[in-house]
């Protein structure tokens, strides 16, 4: 703990400002830390994560050049830039969150002359569905960011798992699990009132059905087009009376290519696209079913949400999932990019409706009892 009264000096960089799995992580430590530190978070883009730093007075530093796409040009500024911001904060402790920022980060803390640069990997890209050599480069500059950082912090232990032999870097390593705040949720009805009011639906007939739903980025990365195919085999597997309805919350750059499958699969009044939603995590008990479909996930914040929620779970096994949902106990895990899995696990529940009561509670007991935020910035307190 820091002593003489001085605060410790604690600089998290990340790249977007959306509002994410590694924004809602530096959001949560840099509002979770005592007062003996004092936090500054520097940042691309002028995203939601701004605004909720800006209503918790967390001093944030906007990088105009930063984003995420790789422009050798951009990154000479964005490195430069990172320099000073370095120089001029003088912080005890770097904090570096995504891949891109964390190689330019460590570097720019390097050259600095920074005490302590932690780096967290919120997911290895080089699990992501890319071609080979795109991964094998990937996995050399995140070798080379772990090597560039003193600590190094994984968030599922698959990954650590990939990593901990890593040459020279072994003792860098740690795993420190995602936790979250308890949850001010609506109620069901409420928070199926309010987005079939989003949706501009008057039918109250919908609120009897099976509600199956997701907040997630509409991204290639999270396989929703596989969650609508999943929901089309379904319906085709009952003759077209399922008793359910499919709610993605969210935005994101594969909106249209949603709207146009939902079209083609002849699914519009199964599946419903909300859009944004702000805080949209207080939804989440107008869900029966939780799914999340993702091709790559790191140990995702909406799974550890819908869990709190008491939502039964479908989740593909990547990343940390299976650390979180222990299967046919407290939820059901299935592959990746499987359409025909994703309606197994849904038929198993509708004929079987004591497991979505029985494994809600088990997934809510497991959450609230290993994932909390405390115990994640506990830990991350013994490294800084």
């Amino acid at each position: 703990m820091p002593t003489n009264n001085k605060k410790k000096k604690i600089l998290y960089v990340i790249t977007k400002s959306n509002w994410g799995g590694a924004q809602n992580y530096v959001h949560s430590l840099a509002t979770n830390l005592s007062e003996n530190y004092e936090t500054v978070v520097a940042h691309g883009g002028d995203g939601l994560m701004c605004k909720k730093l800006d209503q918790s007075k967390i001093k944030r530093i906007r990088i105009k050049t930063l984003d995420r796409d790789v422009k050798i040009w951009n990154e000479l500024k964005v490195l430069k830039k990172l320099i000073g911001i370095f120089k001029e904060e003088g912080p005890d402790i770097v904090h570096l969150n995504s891949s891109k920022i964390g190689g330019l980060g460590a570097l720019a803390g390097r050259i600095a002359g920074i005490e302590k640069i932690i780096f967290t990997a919120h997911g290895f890209a080089f699990n992501e569905d890319r071609p080979y050599w795109q991964r094998t480069a990937i996995k050399f500059f995140s070798y080379m960011t772990i090597l560039l950082s003193h600590k190094t912090i994984v968030i599922a232990k698959r990954e650590f798992e990939q990593v901990k032999n890593w040459p020279l870097v072994s003792k860098k390593i740690v795993l420190i699990y995602n936790g979250i705040n308890k949850i001010d949720f609506f109620d069901k009805d409420e928070a199926q009132e309010k987005i079939l009011e989003k949706l501009k639906i008057k039918d109250s007939n919908l609120k009897d059905l099976i509600w199956v739903g997701t907040i997630s980025e509409l991204t290639k990365n999270k396989g929703l087009g596989y969650a609508i195919k999943g929901i089309k085999n379904l319906q085709e597997s009952l003759h077209r009376n399922w008793n359910g309805i499919f709610v993605i919350i969210g935005s994101g750059e594969d909106r249209g290519y949603l709207e146009n499958l939902i079209k083609q699969e002849g699914l519009e009044n199964n599946v419903y696209l909300t859009g944004f939603i702000d805080d949209a995590k207080k939804y989440l008990k107008a869900f029966d079913i939780f799914l999340m479909s993702s091709v790559k996930e790191g140990f995702p914040y909406a799974l550890l949400e819908a869990g709190l929620a008491g939502n039964a779970i479908i989740c593909t096994d990547v990343g940390g999932t299976s650390e979180i949902v222990d299967n046919l106990e407290s939820g059901i895990l299935i592959r990746p990019k499987n359409k025909k899995e994703i309606m197994n696990a849904l038929r198993l529940y509708m004929e079987d409706e004591d497991k979505i009561v029985e494994y809600g509670d088990r997934i809510k007991q497991k959450v609230l009892k290993e994932f909390s935020v405390e115990k994640m910035v506990e830990e991350t307190l013994r490294i800084y």
